[in-house]
């Protein structure tokens, strides 16, 4: 079992590259100009009054808080936020954002998606090392609409950790595109993947995320997961990730991500690889 990211990259440089992927992918981001006044007003004064009632409810020490500010400036120094909102606050957000929909369930991105990823058709392999660690995964599926129509050219973009638990362009001495790939489905909406299976990791523990762990007392892993962005015309992306039967942690995820939906149920084969059967149905745009 991998231990933790940090044996070959640090918090910081995972952290920095993190900052840079939000700021190439999801920038400009601007609460003054894409939230309106009330809306940030009403979120904030109830967010603050939230502090407020947990400071009253256990007599915060002047100690205790300036120990917090301490570590939200340690957090910023570290580049931590993107981790720190992605690992504790994002399975909140995706859950409101789209308890709506008839389709299949989805979870969190984190903080390690990267776009543009090579694409290799309907049926084809991800990119990987020679000898890449993991056993090796074929998985099979199809993209449907609500209505059960196959969805011809929808694409699954998958990424995954590699067999130390290590993501490629956010830890040092990786190929670019390692474990990340571009799959569009055929005529039939079909797809075939051809990958391995990732293993659990810890997020970074050498930084502000990790004294908040070591300070509560919580460990820090996440089961082992595939990620996957699933999208076609005139249907809402799907944001998701599929987990593996049995692992340790499947039940105390540190990001809270887990559904019973997004488990797999992978096949073991005579060559001692495994194959799983697993498709997407993606809910129609409103309006």
């Amino acid at each position: 079992m991998s231990t933790t990211v940090n044996e070959t990259a640090s918090a910081a440089a995972s952290g920095a590259s993190a900052t840079e992927r939000f700021h190439a992918d999801k920038s400009p981001y601007d609460a003054v100009k894409d939230v309106p006044a009330e809306r940030v007003d009403a979120l904030a004064r109830e967010v603050l009054d939230a502090v407020y009632a947990t400071v009253r409810k256990h007599k915060v020490t002047y100690d205790e808080f300036n120990a917090l500010k301490a570590w939200m400036i340690n957090v910023g120094e570290d580049g931590e936020w993107p981790l720190f909102l992605d690992v504790w606050l994002e399975h909140v957000v995706e859950e409101v954002n789209t308890e709506h929909r008839e389709g299949n369930k989805g979870a969190i991105e984190g903080p390690y998606y990267v776009p543009n990823a090579p694409e290799q058709g309907a049926d084809g392999t991800i990119s990987m090392r020679e000898g890449e660690g993991g056993t090796p995964l074929t998985w099979t599926g199809a993209v449907t609409s609500t209505d059960g129509t196959a969805l011809a050219g929808a694409k699954v973009e998958l990424w995954h950790a590699d067999s130390d638990g290590l993501y490629s362009q956010f830890a040092p001495g990786i190929p670019e595109w390692n474990l990340r790939g571009t799959f569009t489905t055929g005529e039939d909406g079909a797809f075939a993947i051809h990958t391995v299976q990732p293993a659990p990791y810890q997020i970074p523990t050498d930084g502000s995320c990790g004294k908040l762990i070591a300070a509560a007392g919580w460990h820090a892993w996440r089961p082992a997961h595939l990620h996957v962005k699933v999208s076609a015309p005139g249907h809402e992306l799907l944001t998701a990730q599929l987990y593996f039967p049995g692992d340790a942690h499947n039940d105390d995820d540190i990001a809270s991500a887990v559904k019973p939906e997004l488990i797999l149920d992978p096949k073991q084969e005579s060559d001692g690889s495994a194959s799983v059967d697993y498709g997407f149905v993606l809910d129609p745009e409103k309006g």
